[in-house]
């Protein structure tokens, strides 16, 4: 996670910006897009108590209209569904090396309470106590990540004791009956690569190849489920357009080559990983035997019209969603380049093809497109950053996917922001295990799962324990385990036990609503599609 906030307005500038572009014929392909006048910045969002709606205005925690949430109560089979966790890297290791989002930390007003990424959730330290957690909860998945700072703090140069150390998390894992989706990159780079252009230059790609190829060559035998890049459209949209990740910087043309080079990156991973995954050590499958898989994790969105009879408003959602997360699937995953992304020059040079064995699914909202800016439908429900919760668009976008791209799901991030009564205070036991909606909110999305036509293999949960939550800092509680403030002490919340339930048993039954869900309802989003 997260960056989130800034996508309920991210690809609809991103439309603004070069939907003349895309209706013209002028010769794009072979050339990157030339910068434009960056906007003016932006001063970081603060978050708002659990109390207050958008612009200040009182927000209702009243239930939105079941209308949305049909089935409410209601049994379902998960039968073959996979469940468990996901985190990442920096949320929750601490003791960083260094990277570009903990020397982003420290510029004033960049993180929305202050923070740094220090200590985080201690895991660095403590990832045996939390590994003996998710097996004691019973779950038989985790999706993990690996810090490429931490392993080259130096370009060429691999830190070995760390990747001992992985090795040793992994493995504890697996001894555990828990199989882990490793992700090799999530957001963050290392100061030397975000100090010579990230993304934007021309070699990064064969620059993060070298380190996939170490990883590979150190933990191939042991790992055989991964994701190479975590959400490129995120990463391009807060770090190239809204300055709110690092670089910071407000640029078009970065933006395209950010998300061309991202995509090449994937395609140079899942290649190195299926010619290169070394044979098993003793005592596991051969690599013949072990079923190696390699995606990305796609952060996708349901868009809908703000005013459906509107047709600026109609012609918007449709380049929104082709701009924000088509074009990149469709690069990432079949090496069709789109002409902002480079088109026919890079598609030739990669090869069409299925850079694939998975789909990854990341969802979590929906948003109400106006132009070139967007916002949230009046009256919806809400979580605690004012996020429309809608459960039947989890199901729609795996449909989506598998509909455009032909193979199984796997949901790799779906949760939501629930403060509880404690808000962002978590002071003590009590307040690290308190929330109000959270239960409601998987079961719910569960069930869209159940009821959906695409295969869904995997969920993992957005996510193990709240972490601090890049711009938005630790405010924000996303986890099924708490953590007390100052001991690190972990909580299992109410919605953990309901997770290890539903994981256990592979289906929703009425004794979970009654026993989880009963009288949670959500915050109600005010106003007449305020813009965030």
């Amino acid at each position: 996670m997260k960056l989130k906030d800034g996508l309920r307005r991210g690809g609809a500038l991103i439309a603004g910006g070069i939907v003349l572009a895309v209706t013209s014929r002028r010769a794009l392909a072979n050339r990157p897009l030339q910068p434009v006048t960056p906007p003016e910045p932006r001063q970081p969002r603060r978050l708002r108590p659990r109390t207050s709606g958008a612009n200040n205005q009182p927000r209702s925690n009243q239930s939105h209209s079941n209308q949305s949430h049909s089935g409410e109560g209601e049994e379902a089979d998960l039968a073959g569904l996979l469940i468990g966790t996901a985190s990442a890297a920096l949320q929750i290791e601490g003791e960083c090396a260094p990277n570009d989002w903990s020397r982003w930390a420290q510029i004033p007003g960049a993180i929305a309470d202050g923070s740094t990424p220090e200590p985080a959730t201690h895991h660095w330290s403590r990832w045996r106590e939390d590994n003996a957690l998710m097996e004691q909860l019973g779950f038989p998945i985790a999706r993990i990540g690996l810090e490429w700072a931490r392993i080259e703090p130096e370009p060429g140069c691999f830190d070995q004791a760390v990747i001992a150390r992985y090795r040793d998390e992994i493995a504890d894992l697996k001894a555990r009956g828990i199989e882990p989706l490793v992700t090799l990159h999530h957001f963050v780079n290392p100061i030397w690569f975000a100090d010579r252009g990230g993304f934007c230059a021309a070699d990064s790609v064969e620059i993060f190849s070298r380190y996939v190829r170490k990883v590979v060559a150190e933990l191939g035998g042991i790992v055989s489920e991964w994701i190479t890049i975590n959400e490129p459209n995120v990463y391009a949209t807060q770090a190239h357009l809204f300055r709110e990740a690092p670089p910071g910087n407000a640029s078009w043309r970065d933006a395209m080559l950010t998300l061309r080079h991202m995509a090449l990156a994937h395609i140079a991973a899942y290649r190195i990983i299926h010619a290169e995954t070394p044979g098993a050590g003793a005592g596991d499958a051969s690599r013949a035997q072990r079923r190696i898989q390699v995606g990305f994790a796609h952060h996708a969105r349901s868009f809908t019209p703000l005013r459906p009879r509107n047709p600026i408003h109609r012609l918007m959602t449709t380049i929104d969603r082709t701009l924000f997360q088509d074009i990149i699937a469709d690069a990432a995953l079949t090496g069709h380049f789109h002409p902002l992304l480079g088109g026919p020059r890079f598609s030739r040079t990669v090869g069409r093809g299925r850079y694939y064995d998975f789909l990854g699914l990341n969802y979590y909202s929906r948003t109400a497109v106006r132009g070139i800016s967007d916002g949230t439908l009046p009256g919806v429900p809400v979580n605690d950053l004012d996020w429309e919760i809608y459960p039947r668009g989890l199901a729609g976008q795996a449909e989506w996917l598998h509909r455009r791209f032909g193979a199984p799901v796997w949901v790799t991030e779906n949760g939501t922001c629930d403060n509880g009564a404690a808000g962002g205070v978590v002071g003590n036991k009590e307040d690290a295990g308190s929330e109000s909606f959270r239960s409601r909110f998987i079961l719910e999305h569960l069930q869209a799962i159940a009821g959906s036509e695409a295969p869904i293999e995997r969920y993992y949960h957005w996510c193990f324990v709240d972490n601090w939550e890049w711009s938005e800092g630790y405010w924000p509680r996303f986890g099924v385990v708490g953590m007390v403030e100052g001991t690190g002490e972990r909580v299992v919340k109410p919605s953990g036990r309901l997770l290890a339930e539903l994981a256990a048993t592979g289906r929703i039954t009425r004794e979970m609503w009654r026993t989880y869900a009963a009288g949670q309802s959500y915050p109600v989003f005010p106003g007449e599609g305020g813009v965030s």
